[in-house]
Order: C-alpha cells, then structure tokens, then sequence
C-alpha cells in the first residue's frame, strides 16, 4: 500500500439495494486505482425509507434514504458513505461534522420511458388516452402532465429492478401499467440500459437537482480518509452540483418538492443553469434560465435562479397556496 492512507479497514455505509451496492462497488474499483491494497468492507443498511412501501412525504421525506447512513457516518460505525446526490436534501444544512469530499464524473441525467415486455410502443405519443404511466418522482409526473394531461400518472416505488418487475407484471400490483418513467443512469447501473425505449431531452423532461451524480461523503475530521476520496473528485460535476444545490436550498426545495434544475458547463467553460418549479398536477410552473457572470460563480448563479423564480411564485407553488 502507499503510505497516502494509514494501514486500515475503510468501511463503506450503503444502503442495500443492488443499485446502491452496484455503486459502491463502482466506487470501490476507482479508489482501488489509487490504493491497489485498499481493505473495504461494505456496511449495507436497509433505511427505514427503503421499507416503507406509501408517500415518502407522510414519512418524512427522501432524505430518510440518507440519514440513517450519515448518523452511522457520525457515530464512527463507517469511514464513508455513497450518496446519490438526488437524494441529498436541499432544505437542511449538512448534518454536523460531514462533508462531500468528491463528486464522481456525472452520469446520464435523462429520464427514459419503459414500456412492458414484448409491447411495440416506442414513445410517449404512441400511449392512448388514459393509459397508465408509473413514476416515482412528482417532478416527472408534473412535466408528463403538462404535455399529456390525459394520461393516469401513478406513483410506484421500491427498489428499480423491482418496480421494471412491475411493469412486466412479473410482480403483483393493483393496477396494470401501460409504460414507465425512470432514470436513465439508473438503467445503466443496473446493466438495463437496453429496456428504455424514448429516451427525453432535459427539454422535454427537466431532470432533477443532482441527477446522475455520486457524492462521496466523509467525516471533516477524518483528514486520510478526506484525502484519499478528494483523488477521485471531478471538478467540473462539484461545480455544476453547487450551482444546482444553492438554488434548490434557497427554495428550500425537499425531496417531495416539484423543483427540476439542472446546470451545464458550456464549451467555453460558461456556467448555465435551468431551474423549474411546478404544481404537483403540472397546470402552474414557472422557470428561470441564467447563464455565470463574469466570475462564473456557482453559487451566485445559483443563488440567481432561485431569486428569479421566488419572483415569478414559486414559494406559493411549492407550499400548494392558491394565486
């Protein structure tokens, strides 16, 4: 082993589904690059949002994926935790004494429609009205409702495998599917990519804060363990995530919020950032898009979309408050 890292077990928090163990494994292989006799153990935890099969806002929200993790992060009981940054809530300051030390190369961040085994449908033109599309995120159904208000948007959750299993009908559920809308990055995790079928542009679909990127998260104190995960930081994705994540925590954006934002780098190095807010049913919304001033700051700009889109109502949005 090199010296950068002491001589010590670094133990990895997870949740257990096969995504998360897929990415920590994924994660695994690249710090291997840099310390070939790394010592991981992977600690799964089966969250209590995990097992909870209704509304995740009557529970408390996504963030219930993550928070479990971070108290053992806190506790000592792990060394690191992969977050998809997705999950991350926008609305509450990082638990004490954390800190994303790297963010690996962003995925895919579009969404895909999924049609069932053996159907020929290819898009989302091809569904009659009326047919039922399942998703988990409001974000999406209030987009697909904009465009095709007379479709049945249904909210299926658990893990991604599970819910394709669903949609074939290889797994009970009350209601046949007739198409469904997931990540495309996860599909790719998964080694599905080959199921989606229309695959929507951030145009058609804008895709949510963090979407398709990893954070790497450790103790601020635990300075080997920072140093070892910041060789794997990809400076272009911390940039953009910052940019995303100062507006979503100035709309005070939680994970059941309808907010969409979504920032590129621009080939002359320009930041430029596209944030949404809708009604859950799609039928208000409204949208911002900035490019970086001069300095280019993330957190300006960030900080710039938000204010554009508190001015056009967004917090009324958000809260439900009628106009």
């Amino acid at each position: 082993m090199t010296n950068d890292f002491p001589a010590r077990k670094l133990r990895i928090g997870t949740r257990s589904s096969p995504m998360a163990l897929a990415q920590v494994e994924q994660v695994s292989a690249l710090l291997r690059k840099h310390e070939p006799d790394l010592d991981i153990k992977v600690v799964p935890v089966t969250t209590e949002a995990d097992l909870w099969q209704g509304d995740l806002a009557k529970l408390g929200g996504k963030g219930l994926f993550v928070k479990q993790i971070d108290q053992m992060l806190q506790r000592g009981e792990v060394d690191m935790a992969v977050h998809c940054i997705k999950d991350v809530p926008g609305d509450v300051a990082m638990p004490e004494g954390l800190v994303f030390a790297a963010y690996l190369p962003r995925d895919d961040v579009r969404d895909v429609l999924l049609f069932p085994e053996g159907s020929d449908r290819q898009t989302l033109d091809d569904l009659p009205p009326g047919a039922t599309v399942a998703t988990s995120a409001v974000r999406r159904k209030a987009q697909i409702n904009r465009v095709r208000p007379d479709l049945n948007v249904v909210r299926v959750r658990g893990a991604v495998g599970t819910r394709v299993d669903k949609l074939d009908g290889t797994k009970a559920i009350d209601h046949k599917l007739d198409a469904m809308i997931l990540a495309a990055s996860g599909l790719e995790r998964l080694g599905i990519a080959h199921r989606g079928r229309q695959v929507f542009n951030v145009d058609e679909l804008l895709p949510a804060v963090g979407a398709g990127a990893l954070g790497l998260e450790c103790r601020r104190d635990d300075e080997p363990v920072a140093g070892l995960l910041s060789q794997l930081n990809h400076e272009r994705t911390m940039t953009e995530i910052t940019a995303e994540r100062v507006m979503l925590h100035g709309l005070r954006g939680h994970c059941n919020s309808p907010i969409a934002g979504y920032c590129i780098t621009e080939p002359d190095g320009q930041l430029t950032l596209r944030g949404m807010v809708f009604s859950r049913d799609g039928s208000k919304f409204v949208h911002a898009h900035f490019w970086g001033e001069r300095n280019n700051d993330p957190a300006v700009l960030g900080t710039r979309v938000c204010a554009e889109l508190l001015r056009q109502g967004a917090r009324e949005i958000i809260e439900g408050i009628p106009h």
